[in-house]
Formats: C-alpha cells, structure tokens, sequence
C-alpha cells in the first residue's frame, strides 16, 4: 500500500496558530485546541469573535467533513467538522481538507487517530517541554493510502459506529435537558424566600464518609468528568492510596479552579453493587439523603444558582482556588414540593438506566472502531468482512 504525502493530498490548509482573534460575549464560535477532545468538538468551550473578525479571520471557511487537528498541547487531538453553521478556529489548530478523489476528510480524520500516523506526527514534531509540530513538518506526514474507493468504505464502515455513538448522546442529552426543566419547575434556580428556605443539606450529603477500599478499586480522575453531561466517560484501577470515595448514586463535582467554573461533574452508576471508588482530591462527594432521588444531587451540582454560590466561596492563590464542601453545602433553596420530587425521582430514575445502557453500548461501539481501524488501515481486514462486523454490532 503507497502512502500519500500530506501536503501533497491538500486542497486546504489553514493555519491559525498565529494570535487569537479579539473576542465578544455572542457570535461566531471560535474553538481552541483545548476544545478538541476524543475525536470531538466540545461546543460549551467555545468562545465567540463578531461576523466582520470571522470574515478576516477566517478567508477560508471550514465545511463538514474538514478536519480540525492540534498543532500542540496537546499535539495530534482531532475532530471532524460536522456542521454547516460558521466554525472559527484559534491558536494551536490546522484546519485541513483533501482533494476531491485523492484524499476524503473522514478518512483522514480516522488515519490521524492510528498509531503509525500519531507516530509520524511525533517523530516531525519540535520542542523540549511542549511538542509541536510547523507546517513545513506537518506537510511531510505520510497517510496510508488504500486508494480513493477504499478511503470511503473504510470512513463509511467507521463512520456507522460512531454514528450510533453520536445518536446515543443525543439521547442522553435530551434526557438531561427534560430532566433540568422538572428540576427548574421545582423552584432551585430561584433565591428562596428567607422566611421559608431550608438548608441544601436537608438534602444532600457533602463528603460522606465511606470506608477505604481493602483492594484495588476503581479510580477516577479529572479528565474523566463532563462538563456538560452525567456520564463519566473513563475510569481506571489502582491502589487506594487516597482520593476521595464515592459509591454508585454519588455526584463528584470539581472543587478546584478552572473545572468548577467549566462545569466539570459526573454521577456515578457505573461500578458493581457495595462497590466503592476512589477519585481525585479535587472532587466534592454529594450524596441524597435517603428518601431523595440519588439525581437530585447531579442536577443540583448542575444549577447555575449552586454554581455561582460555589463559585463566590473558591479561596486561594490565583490559579489554585478551591471550594470547600462546607461552604458549598451553605446554600439555601425552597423546600421542593413533595410529589413533585417523588414525580421528578420516578422519571430520573428510569431516564438514567437507559443513559446507563447507551453509555455501556457507546463504550462497546468505541472498542470495536479502535479494534477495527488499525486492521482496515492495514489491510490485514477487508472492508467486507468489517462491514459485516458492524452490521452484527448496530
């Protein structure tokens, strides 16, 4: 199999590692490197320049099937452009786009994530602290080059599971986003007339003590958190050697600047029955109180209203601020009506089982594109027999 040169098989290249654009409370999203993450966009990072700064920043629009790549800092992230609607992106990105018949901009995007491409990227790269790679490098990398009709079955063949992935998230945010209006009906967004509010910890547990594991237990890091979203998206085993606990139906909420502020919060619901895990010093633990849905506590750690409470309380040096779960917990709301929350609980619960089986097939999915890509990109696996494969799976 012949290989192509990057720069060779190109019909755009932008390059907007340069200085960022000046930037405005609405318009145009602009997206960083730290927005490309796992082979997406991550919209909520997004910061906004005014149409006349797109039009001058951006002389060349991306289009869907683009590829967006960090140039460092990560260096060898990348998503695909999946939207019509204007994209700008800032320092530390290539925009590219391959010629029509030589180079498809799924492909591509699926050769960036192999080992031998990364690999490549790495081996061109510059810097001792921090690897980057230049454009004159950039152009140099070799992609593996099946030919052009094998480019598109191995994309559309990739392309069915991460589409399904893509289908499930939807889903879940759709869950999430009903399940916030039962919350905001409820009055939590609201400042609670002091005459009549209750304490946040009628409700919910800040740091409940759980006991330390007497094995290996699962572990959870800060990477592994959403800022936008319930599910958590990985997790390790180790040695507890310390961290915070937590069992199924907590919420581990950031506690440290900036992931507070961007929102960083998962529920667990992943791990066995009395299993207990271990996660980073910089999480909050909230537990319901028995008699609460165990997603009270995932949605209240979500409110704009807690949020900006935690927010006003973080105390420390400037870069290492941090929220206390005392003075997180000193927060008040109205008492939420009681069948409005056994409604809300009822809804949640049967909302979040099927989140928590969307997830376990969107993880399945996943493993078996990262198992299939090398092979296909190989040509150890034929396309038909892969086609196959997926067929089975979706």
């Amino acid at each position: 199999m012949d290989d192509l040169i990057l720069g060779e098989a190109l019909d755009l290249l932008i390059d907007n590692r340069g200085k960022n654009p000046p930037y405005v409370a609405d318009g145009i999203p602009v997206i960083s490197a730290k927005a490309v993450k796992r082979g997406s966009i991550l919209m909520e990072e997004a910061r906004h320049i005014s149409e006349d700064t797109y039009l001058r920043w951006m002389p060349n629009e991306l289009q869907i099937n683009d590829v967006i790549l960090t140039s460092e800092a990560p260096l060898g992230e990348c998503a695909l452009v999946t939207d019509e609607r204007p994209l700008a992106i800032a320092q530390r990105l290539y925009g590219l786009r391959g010629k029509p018949g030589v180079l498809d901009g799924r492909y591509l995007y699926y050769a960036f994530k192999t080992h031998g491409v990364q690999a490549d990227l790495y081996s061109r790269s510059s810097g001792s602290t921090v690897a980057g790679i230049r454009q004159p490098e950039l152009l140099k990398v070799r992609i593996p080059n099946p030919g052009y009709a094998a480019q598109l079955a191995i994309a559309e063949v990739l392309g069915a599971l991460d589409d399904k992935i893509a289908v499930n998230e939807r889903i879940a945010v759709t869950y999430e986003r009903l399940l916030q209006s039962q919350i905001e009906r409820m009055g939590i967004e609201v400042d609670p007339d002091p005459a009549s509010a209750v304490a946040v910890s009628e409700f919910v547990h800040f740091n409940p003590k759980v006991a330390k594991p007497s094995s290996e237990a699962v572990y959870v890091d800060m990477a592994a958190l959403s800022t936008h979203r319930a599910g958590i998206s990985a997790w390790a085993r180790r040695e507890p050697k310390g961290g915070t606990r937590f069992v199924n139906g907590d919420t581990l909420l950031a506690r440290i600047t900036p992931c507070l502020e961007n929102g960083k919060t998962g529920y667990v619901d992943f791990m066995e029955d009395g299993e207990i895990g271990v996660g980073s010093t910089e999480f909050i633990v909230m537990r319901s109180v028995q008699g609460v849905p165990p997603e009270f506590s995932y949605f209240l750690a979500r409110s704009k209203r807690f949020r900006e409470h935690a927010i006003r309380n973080m105390v420390g040096s400037s870069g290492r601020q941090r929220v206390a779960a005392a003075d997180a917990a000193d927060f008040c709301i109205d008492r939420p009506d009681r069948q409005m929350l056994a409604e809300f609980g009822e809804t949640a619960s049967d909302a979040f089982a099927h989140m928590r089986s969307l997830g376990r097939e969107s993880r399945i999915m996943a493993a078996l594109r990262d198992t299939l890509l090398p092979q296909l990109m190989s040509g150890k696996l034929r396309i038909r027999e892969a086609e196959k494969i997926v067929e089975d799976a979706v």
